[in-house]
C-alpha cells in the first residue's frame, strides 16, 4: 500500500465532511489492491437521513488510489423515496456532505470551483429539480457565476437583522448562508426582537425569509419592515441623544436552525 497516498486520501475524506471514522476502512481496502472499492457514510440531519456512498478506484499504472466521487440518499421523515445526487471530487474545493445535503434540500452553495481552462473562479451552485441526466441519473446543478451580480451582503443590508449590526455575528451569518444552511437571524419588527430563518436565493438576487414554523414570509413584506425599522432607529437615535443611554446587550450569535424546510423534491 502506498503509504502517502492512504495519507492524502485519508484528510481528503476527513475534509470532505466524513471525519476520521472511515480511516481503518480505507487502510484496509487499499491493502486488498482491488481496482475500486466502496466506503458508506451515515449522517443525521434533524429527522432526515443521508447515507454516502463513497467511490474509489485505483490508477491502472500505479498504485495510486482516487477519491472520485460519492453518492448521497436523502431520506426525509415524510417522504416514502429517496433522493438522490451524485458528487464528484475535484482539486478545488469540494462540496462537503453538509453542503451536499444542503443542496438537495434545495438551497444553494456558494464555492470556489475550477473551469474547463484551469482558471479558479467563484460560483453559487443550486439544484435544478426539474431537470434530470438521463445518463448520470443526477439532477442539473446550476451555476450562478461572480458576474451574475449577486451579493449576499447587499442583500441582507436590506433587512431588519440585528446580527448585520455586529462585524463578528455578521461574518458568522454570511458564511454560514454561503455554506448552504438555513440560518437563524434576528429581525427587529416595532422595536420587537422575532427569531426567523433565512437562506440565499442567488436565482433571484435575494433571500427567502420563513417565520419560525419553517413558513415562507414575502419580501415584500420584509422591505416593509426594513422601512419601518429605519423609521423607528431615527427615533431611537434622537432619544439617545437626550438620555444619553446606551444597550449593553449584544446580538446573538446566529446559530443553525434546527427544523428544515421541506425538500424541493417534492415538486418532481
Amino acid at each position: 500500500m502506498n503509504e502517502k497516498n492512504f495519507e492524502y486520501l485519508k484528510d481528503q475524506v476527513k475534509y470532505t465532511g466524513f471525519g476520521e471514522g472511515l480511516e481503518s476502512e480505507l487502510k484496509e481496502n487499499m491493502q486488498k489492491e482491488e481496482p475500486n472499492f466502496t466506503l458508506n457514510y451515515t449522517a443525521k440531519y434533524g429527522d432526515d437521513t443521508a447515507q454516502a456512498t463513497l467511490n474509489f478506484k485505483k490508477s491502472t499504472e500505479s498504485d495510486i488510489y482516487f477519491f472520485n466521487s460519492y453518492k448521497v440518499e436523502l431520506h426525509k421523515d415524510d417522504s416514502k423515496e429517496a433522493l438522490e445526487q451524485t458528487f464528484y471530487i475535484n482539486k478545488a474545493s469540494n462540496i462537503t456532505m453538509k453542503e451536499a445535503y444542503n443542496l438537495m434540500e434545495g438551497r444553494a452553495v456558494n464555492k470556489d470551483l475550477i473551469n474547463k481552462e484551469g482558471e479558479l473562479h467563484n460560483s453559487w451552485l443550486q439544484i435544478d429539480f426539474k431537470q434530470a441526466d438521463d445518463t448520470t441519473g443526477n439532477f442539473k446543478l446550476n451555476q450562478y457565476h461572480q458576474n451574475y451580480g449577486y451579493d449576499l451582503e447587499a442583500t441582507l443590508s436590506k433587512h431588519p437583522i440585528k446580527e448585520l449590526q455586529n462585524p463578528k455575528y455578521k461574518e458568522d451569518l454570511i458564511n454560514s448562508m454561503k455554506k448552504g444552511n438555513l440560518q437563524s437571524a434576528t429581525f427587529l419588527k416595532g422595536g420587537i426582537e422575532v427569531k426567523q430563518y433565512i437562506e440565499a436565493s442567488p436565482q433571484f438576487k435575494t433571500i427567502n425569509v420563513y417565520d419560525s414554523n419553517i413558513q415562507r414570509v414575502g419580501n415584500r413584506h420584509a422591505k416593509e419592515e426594513k422601512q419601518s425599522e429605519g423609521e423607528e432607529v431615527s427615533v431611537k437615535q434622537n432619544n439617545r441623544k437626550q438620555n444619553q443611554t446606551s444597550d449593553d446587550d449584544g446580538p446573538e450569535v446566529p446559530k443553525e436552525a434546527k427544523k428544515k424546510r421541506k425538500s424541493q423534491s417534492s415538486s418532481m
